[in-house]
């Protein structure tokens, strides 16, 4: 009777499956991958993250303490930067010329923007540049005529500011922690002082001032001879003196005090008053200061106070200051000591690429009060730079 048993065998009824699409739960059920499956939603759903600033981009100032004056400044030294580095390169060029295949490599030392035609920056300044074919059947590029006429007025202006630049050399030397500066490093800055192309060799006509010595690692180091104790001031001291409640606003070191002292609003800023003034003079030995005391950071802000002072436009861009971050004992906080004194200093550009401009030395529409003959001579070079033709009757 096996057979009867087997053919009235009962199989069980499935189980009612809790999901309402049976083939749904057979796809889950099944052994196979789904990560095909769009579990994301689409692009243009998708809520947009703010693009974080890159410290190359970012500005140092917020807009609300934007000073827009500062900003053209350093607006209009990216615009001239072909300007000034091609005037540079090329002047030191055996004929003043440069071939034009050549010129394409050099985006660096000439200043345009890497992988753009250098053609496009010399057609920015036709009444300044030149392009030509040689004899050879080789483009080339120089100066045109009215240029060559105002580099020969600057030759005349160097030699007139000698005496005045070697004082510039002599007080740099004198804030420096050794007394000696490599001239690499003055020739790198040379525009920032109005220091002329040749000043290597106009400093051997002073060996009373200077002595040139290889240290060394085989560099070229310029050292001072002599200590001049009347150049050994630095202009806030000779401020200070005059306008002794003037100098006393332009810098605050506020003394970190217990609040247990109960001291009322007068008391905290007579407190305050005692480690504003005086600075420590920028010609002191500030090298033999503990890194990270207040006397120390009342030099770093002094030399860099003078230093600024020392420069044709009162202003220096980090690369100027990093040049002389040994000799004057300065930190990698640099950026944010001179963010701590605004009444003296405003920082301009990026936080990566910034511009850090002496405000007493400008009017409030941002112009110098005194201008060097050079500074005066840039002026007219970046008029002629902005022209593409020559008005009638106009002479430099």
């Amino acid at each position: 009777m096996a057979w009867r048993a087997i053919f009235f065998f009962k199989t069980p009824e499935p189980k009612t499956s809790p999901f309402r699409n049976p083939s749904l739960c057979n796809l889950l059920a099944s052994p196979f991958s789904t990560s095909f499956l769009k579990t994301k939603l689409p692009k243009s759903l998708r809520k947009k993250r703010k693009k974080q600033d890159s410290p190359r981009t970012k500005p140092v100032q917020t807009l609300p303490n934007r000073i827009p004056h500062f900003e053209s400044i350093v607006e209009r030294d990216a615009h001239f930067r072909f300007l000034a580095r091609s005037r540079d390169f090329l002047a030191r060029q055996p004929e003043r010329v440069l071939r034009l295949d050549d010129a394409g490599k050099l985006h660096r030392e000439l200043g345009f923007p890497r992988g753009r035609k250098v053609v496009r920056s010399i057609q920015r300044h036709p009444l300044l540049f030149e392009v030509y074919r040689h004899t050879d059947g080789k483009m080339w590029f120089g100066f045109t005529d009215l240029m060559e006429e105002l580099l020969e007025e600057e030759r005349r202006i160097a030699d007139a500011m000698e005496a005045d630049r070697v004082n510039k050399v002599r007080k740099l030397l004198m804030m420096s922690a050794h007394k000696r500066i490599a001239l690499s490093k003055i020739y790198h800055c040379r525009s920032l002082f109005g220091i002329p192309e040749d000043f290597r060799d106009r400093a051997l006509k002073y060996p009373d001032y200077f002595r040139v010595v290889v240290d060394d690692d085989g560099r070229r180091v310029l050292e001072l001879v002599n200590w001049d104790p009347h150049l050994a001031v630095s202009k806030l001291e000779r401020e200070f003196v005059v306008d002794e409640d003037g100098a006393k606003k332009a810098f605050r070191f506020p003394v970190k005090h217990n609040r247990d002292l109960g001291l009322d609003a007068d008391d905290t800023r007579t407190l305050n008053l005692l480690n504003t003034l005086p600075l420590v003079s920028p010609y002191s030995d500030g090298a033999s200061l503990d890194l990270w005391t207040l006397e120390a950071e009342k030099y770093r802000v002094g030399v860099l106070h003078e230093f600024l002072s020392l420069t044709l436009e009162k202003r220096a861009s980090i690369h100027h200051i990093v040049e002389f971050k040994e000799e004057f004992s300065l930190t990698k906080h640099t950026y944010q000591m001179l963010l701590k004194q605004p009444r003296t200093f405003y920082l301009a550009g990026t936080e990566m690429n910034w511009v850090v401009f002496l405000k007493d030395a400008y009017d409030e529409r941002g112009v110098l009060i005194r201008k060097d003959p050079q500074v005066l001579f840039n002026e007219k070079l970046y008029k002629y730079a902005g022209m593409t033709n020559l008005e009638p009757g106009m002479r430099i």
